[in-house]
This record gives structure tokens, sequence and C-alpha cells, in this order.
């Protein structure tokens, strides 16, 4: 954690004629108007829609960059080294990686994610929530228009033990928390009854996954509901596409407890399509360590991801010591 001290100066421009400031990062140069991001580098530029960047942009802040690759398309995107950051423009692209066109520069994390914080905070608009679904959320697009930070600077919940435990208990009420999501008005909100011996109550714990995860506000957020040491259980609620695409370092598996994923499967360096997976309520898939994914969901869905956070497995799958894969059948 860096003190506002501590933080890297953030490079970026006065308004343009839009109203939204311009940013740098080394060598690549970022700056958005009514509807498009463009991104310039010395051997290329790339252009996406305002709407696609600001969803990958607030995940890859909310999650810190979260596992391996996280591709804002199939141009632009960042690599966590766990320190620091590559930020690349066609590094994970075939056709750009023969053209000579990628380009690739690290940054200190503090660095890279105080402008990602800034770009973030002065391009989305009072109307937009990037963490919403489209049906939930209004336009990302036109001239400058306020700002969003209530829905920006969300906090990714992560849970010490279990929810419900000591510490982490979590707020479900409709007083007070979150409603029902409209997708999900059918899901029993009763609670386990829990009964245990004198002396354990602090110990025995138990909650409702499925109604937690019904009044979740945000898409394609996983949140660490429980901890038992590198294996963390991180479910989330997918509706419209995922907005970056994962590039793994470490093998995920999916666990899809409602409704319906159709997922794209690619090589992980070259983009290469390699399968296309549908996952319905009661389907298991693990993501290898050498592919990316990106979903798609009409439906609000429950899925729960199951990570290891070992640190070292990026090592021992890089050096070949441990397989890119879960098991040999």
């Amino acid at each position: 954690m860096t003190t506002l001290e501590e933080t890297p100066t953030v490079l970026a421009t006065e308004q343009n004629e839009q109203g939204y400031r311009e940013f740098s990062l080394g060598e690549l140069h970022f700056r958005r108007d009514e509807y498009f991001v463009y991104i310039t580098w010395p051997t290329g530029s790339h252009v996406m829609s305002a709407d696609a960047f600001l969803r990958a942009l607030q995940r890859d802040v909310a999650w810190e960059f979260f596992y391996g690759i996280v591709n804002f398309d199939g141009v632009i995107g960042t690599v966590n080294h766990y320190g620091t950051v590559d930020l690349f423009a066609g590094r994970y692209n075939d056709s750009y990686r023969k053209a000579e066109l990628d380009h690739v520069e690290n940054f200190p994390t503090p660095q890279i994610k105080a402008t990602f914080e800034e770009m973030l905070d002065d391009w989305t608009n009072e109307t937009f929530d990037p963490f919403a679904a489209p049906r939930e959320t209004g336009s990302a697009f036109g001239v400058k228009n306020g700002e969003n930070r209530k829905a920006i600077t969300r906090h990714r919940v992560k849970a010490a033990r279990m929810v419900s435990c000591t510490g982490d208990e979590q707020i479900r009420s409709d007083e007070t928390g979150h409603p029902v999501n409209e997708h999900f008005v059918d899901i029993s909100q009763d609670e386990p009854e829990i009964i245990a011996e004198p002396g354990f109550e602090d110990e025995v714990k138990a909650f409702s996954l499925f109604a937690y995860l019904s009044r979740s506000d945000v898409t394609w957020n996983p949140s660490v509901v429980s901890v038992c040491k590198d294996s963390l259980f991180c479910p989330t609620t997918e509706e419209y596409i995922l907005p970056i695409i994962h590039g793994n370092d470490r093998v995920e598996w999916f666990v899809q407890l409602s409704d319906e994923i159709h997922w794209d499967v690619a090589d992980r360096e070259t983009g290469a399509l390699r399968a296309k997976v549908v996952m319905r309520a009661g389907d298991v898939a693990a993501m290898p360590a050498n592919i990316r994914h990106q979903g798609y969901a009409r439906k609000r869905s429950m899925l729960l991801v199951w990570e290891n956070a070992d640190p070292d497995i990026p090592e021992l799958i890089a050096t070949g010591q441990t397989p890119t894969y879960p098991a040999d059948f």
C-alpha cells in the first residue's frame, strides 16, 4: 500500500475539446472522445469503443491486475508480475508480432495503477457504471459529463476466512444491503440454521451462497468468500460479456452454479481459437494455464471460480516444473 506522497506522478494533459484528459505511460498514449479510445505507441495505434475500454479498465483496476494477463481486447492489455506490470500493445497478437508492430513496457504496480485510476475517474461519466450489465446502466458515450466515483471505487470483497465468520460478516438485508437482482427473484433468502456445541459458537459458521450472490450489484467481479491456505473460492455473477479476455498463469476451476455461460477458449500467446465451451448449471470445467478465455451470459448467472493463489505457481509453470493442465485422463 503506497501513501499519497509515494504515489507516482500521473502524466496527463489538460482537457481536450471533448472535456477529457489524455494520459501517457512510457511511450503509450491514451485519449478518448465521444465514442472511442485511441491508443498509440511508437510502432502502431489502436482504437476501442469507450464503453468496452472502460469496462476492461475497471476490472484491471479493481482486481489489481489479477492473475496473469488481462487482455482488454485482442491488442491491448496488461501482465501482472506481482510487483510490476507489463502494459502491452500487440504482444499477444500473432499478426502484430509477425509485423513487428508489438510493444511492451514494464511499470511499477503503484505507477500504472495510479494512472489507470485517474483515467477511469476522468473518463467515466455520471451516467455510466462500468461494473454493471448494459440494462442496469446508462451511456458511456458523449462529451465529458460529471463523474461516477461511487460506482468505480467499489471494493472487491475479500474474506479472511469465510463469509459469516467473525470479521467476515456480510450485510445481506434489504434494509441495509443490496436488493435481490431481478434475475434472481426465485432464489430463497433463507439462511442455514447452525446448532453448535457449547464453546464452538464462533467456530461453526455457514451462509447461503445463493442468497449472497443474488444480491450482487456487480457483474464479472469475483469476490473471495472462503480461504483455506492458498485455496480461494471466488464466486461471481455474470451477465452480458466478460469485459476482458483473461490469459491464465495458473489453472482455474469453474463451477457453474446457475443458468448458462458460453466460453471462447483461445491460445494464451497467439489468440488462436482452441475451443468453445457451453456451461450449464452443475457443469465443472478447468481452464488450463496456457489459454485465454472470454465468457458470454444472456441471463445473469452464478459462477464459482476456484483459484490457487500460491505465488510460486507462475514460475513453476514457466519453467516446466508443473503442467499447464490440472489432471491426466
